[in-house]
């Protein structure tokens, strides 16, 4: 079965996005990326809707799109968001977990990252990923998953441009590995709380580490310039 067109340039514009092929601040004009992509109109206005709708792709001059701008205020607010969200799934994930999935994944993060051993770059955000998902299936609440999933877009996006750090991955393991022990003791504060103080090191660390990221709301244009 075939996607629609849409559904493909919407999920090839998202991945461009995130992977910085499309920086923050580029104009997305529906010609111009129809041709590219080899598709009529239709299917780029309907792509660059649901993009918009999730945040990445925002207004510029006129009636033009561009892509969203990326600043170190635009991640703080992102991850005030992120808070609000995440620490209330810990809360419900905590309350109605299957206890087999998190015993599973406590497993996972105690084998490892070694610290003797320069870490998978890919590995511990792996492992990440499936926690989140796992948290996403425990709380039973989909109006919760779907804004947890638009936003992970962002953070994907963030993460892109911010350094490895072979200290805060295995910090980042022992975080999550905490999360994850609360969620299995079912202490619904404890796993708000610990998902707290993942979520402000985790800030903190792509504050201080990541690349191409204005201090106030500078977009970058194609020839790497930047306009405010």
């Amino acid at each position: 079965m075939h996607m629609r067109a849409s559904e493909v340039a919407y999920l090839r514009l998202r991945e461009e996005i995130i992977q910085w092929h499309l920086r923050p601040g580029m104009p997305l004009g529906e010609i111009e990326t129809a041709q590219r992509m080899g598709v009529s109109r239709t299917p780029i206005r309907e792509a660059l809707s649901r993009l918009a709708a999730e945040g990445l792709v925002a207004s510029g001059p006129g009636r033009t799109m561009v892509v969203a701008p990326l600043s170190q205020e635009t991640i703080r607010q992102i991850y005030a968001y992120r808070e609000a969200l995440e620490t209330q799934a810990a809360r419900l994930a905590a309350r109605r977990r299957d206890q087999a999935v998190f015993e599973q994944l406590r497993a996972e993060f105690l084998a490892g990252p070694d610290p003797e051993v320069v870490p998978d770059q890919e590995a511990p955000y792996f492992l990440a990923d499936r926690l989140d998902l796992a948290i996403d299936d425990a709380t039973g609440n989909p109006y919760l998953v779907n804004a947890l999933r638009d936003l992970r877009g962002h953070l994907a996006r963030v993460r892109r441009h911010a350094k490895q750090d072979p200290s805060r991955l295995v910090a980042a393991t022992a975080e999550h590995l905490l999360i994850v022990e609360a969620i299995l003791a079912q202490d619904e504060m404890l796993a708000m709380r610990a998902t707290g103080v993942h979520l402000f090191n985790s800030m903190n660390n792509i504050l201080a580490t990541a690349t191409n990221i204005s201090d106030s709301n500078e977009t970058a244009e194609p020839d790497g310039t930047k306009t405010s």
